[in-house]
């Protein structure tokens, strides 16, 4: 399983404007090709009076499924550029589609590639985009004089509490990168002197949002 991929959380949209012509990219989140398809059919539609909706999408962890469409433009001037962003900034699960309102001059290849370019880059800008990296969820139940070394231990190693309990001892549900776990446990064990009581829960994907952990299905 990959450890970690990145990913559109959060679509959006950009805009630009090149020589009166009007590039607007909107940005989503999918699941599927069949996910992809239906949202660039709906854009489409919202967009039925323009001239162009070119596309492009990633789809797989491992982004293994790509395509893109230059609807009507020349062949080789939008959608190959668009993929080349998301690709370029490791994204997966996501799609995009620029719609373009002629303002009456050519901008020629050259133009044409800036354009949708920069209309994409302007779409990730106003996106969320995260990182969701393989888990486990795993609860530490230790004494309270071990709190102090737990926690130093955690920060040390930028391990995410997600939540703290504390009864007739501390117990720590903490998310455990896969990367991680075997040298974690095996120092949490040291500065416990093997008194921390370790429960693997499940292993899950997760990401960090505004400092907030989000946990994903493998």
């Amino acid at each position: 399983m990959s450890q970690s991929y990145k990913t559109v959380y959060r679509g959006g949209t950009g805009e630009i404007t090149e020589k009166k012509s009007r590039f607007i990219a909107t940005v989503e989140p999918v699941a599927s090709e069949e996910e992809a398809a239906a949202f660039i059919g709906r854009i489409k539609k919202q967009y039925w009076d323009a001239r162009h909706n070119c596309s492009a999408f990633v789809i797989g962890r491992s982004g293994g499924l790509t395509r893109c469409s230059d609807d009507g433009e020349p062949s080789g001037t939008a959608g190959k550029p668009m993929l080349e962003v998301l690709l370029g900034h490791q994204l997966t699960d996501c799609v995009v589609v620029v719609t373009r309102y002629f303002g009456g001059t050519l901008l020629g290849t050259g133009g044409l590639v800036r354009a949708y370019t920069q209309a994409v880059q302007e779409g990730l800008k106003n996106s969320v985009l995260i990182e969701k990296r393989c888990g486990y969820r795993t609860e530490l139940v230790i004494d309270y004089n071990d709190v102090g070394r737990l926690q130093y231990l955690l920060s040390q190693e930028n391990i995410q509490t997600l939540t703290t309990e504390y009864t007739q001892k501390a117990a720590f549900v903490v998310m455990v990168p896969e990367d991680q776990k075997e040298n974690f446990l095996k120092k949490a064990a040291e500065v416990t002197a093997g008194r921390c009581a370790v429960q693997v829960l499940e292993q899950s994907f997760y990401a960090l949002i505004d400092g907030k952990v989000l946990l994903f299905d493998v």
